[in-house]
């Protein structure tokens, strides 16, 4: 699928008959592809067609937590995605108030369209997670979502860094921080929370005032590690607004245990590892390739 008049085309093939006027595609998700064009009554809709097979096993999956999570978001004023076409091809929904507070160029740059650095986003985005996170996790459990308890994530790290130091060449540094990582007992979680899992501006919208207005792509949500949902902030603009965050966050009832900031820290170091996981699951030589380059960069 790699037109907009293929994607369109798709749409009406569900009876969904949308405009070239005016729409636009995003490319920034490693799972789907975006696009977005509106209806004959000007209604915006979103497009999302997985980019692999593999990614359509997923989907009822992500609809358990859509709506699991959406009526306590709801009461929060934040929206999630209301699925209305749900295919292993094709999932459509109507457009969600406000817009990204990131974007890419046509050549991949970031474009923000927000302060990542902003005291401000950093509050609001402590308190949603710290509403996020007190959904109940058996609950969670109960509704058939994937939850995790804290042996286990500690343990699905590890099983990673085996499997890519075994199937790639690693830098000595970067697998032993890796390695003094696991055993550093200080930053794993002694509970386990309802996450997002890629929590970034990428996937929050905003209205003209700064305000959160929806959340995107909960494909990665699960009963987790709730420093998942932080990395970003300390990847994007530092240890004083993850830090700001994890204040809100705690204000706002969130539990913040003694290695939360650190753990973030790790979580965003290791994104050379997540990334290495994801070229194995899909077996494309490119990403093999830059994951190779990410795990050994001097090389």
């Amino acid at each position: 699928m790699s037109t907009l008049d293929d994607a369109l085309g798709l749409a009406a093939s569900h009876g969904l008959r949308l405009s070239a006027d005016g729409a636009t595609v995003v490319e920034a998700g490693l799972d789907y592809r975006v696009i977005m064009a509106a209806d004959e009554t000007a209604h915006r809709w979103v497009l999302r067609i997985p980019r692999r097979p593999d990614v359509s096993g997923g989907m009822a999956a992500e609809v358990r937590i859509l709506d699991f999570v959406a009526p306590v978001l709801r009461a929060e004023k934040v929206s999630v995605p209301d699925w209305q076409i749900r295919t292993p091809e094709l999932i459509a929904y109507p457009a969600l108030p406000g817009t990204p507070g990131l974007t890419l160029s046509d050549s991949g740059e970031p474009i923000w369209h927000m302060d990542p650095a902003s005291p401000q986003y950093a509050a609001r985005l402590g308190r949603l997670l710290a509403r996020l996170h007190s959904l109940n996790a058996a609950d969670a459990k109960a509704a058939g979502l994937e939850a995790r308890s804290p042996d286990q994530v500690r343990q699905t790290w590890q099983d990673d860094i085996n499997r890519v130091t075994n199937e790639f060449t690693v830098a000595p540094t970067l697998a032993n921080a890796w390695r003094a990582w696991i055993d550093e007992d200080i930053c794993w979680p002694d509970r386990t929370v309802m996450t997002h899992g890629e929590i970034y501006p990428a996937h929050v919208l905003l209205d003209n005032g700064g305000a959160i207005t929806g959340i995107l792509d909960w494909t990665t949500a699960r009963v987790d590690d709730p420093a998942r949902d932080f990395a970003f902030q300390h990847g994007a603009a530092g240890d004083e607004i993850l830090q700001a965050t994890l204040d809100a966050y705690e204000q706002a009832g969130g539990h913040v245990h003694l290695g939360l900031a650190a753990q973030a820290r790790h979580l965003w170091e290791a994104s050379p590892l997540g990334y290495a996981i994801y070229a194995l699951t899909t077996g494309s030589e490119t990403d093999q390739a830059t994951a190779a380059a990410m795990l050994n960069p001097k090389a």
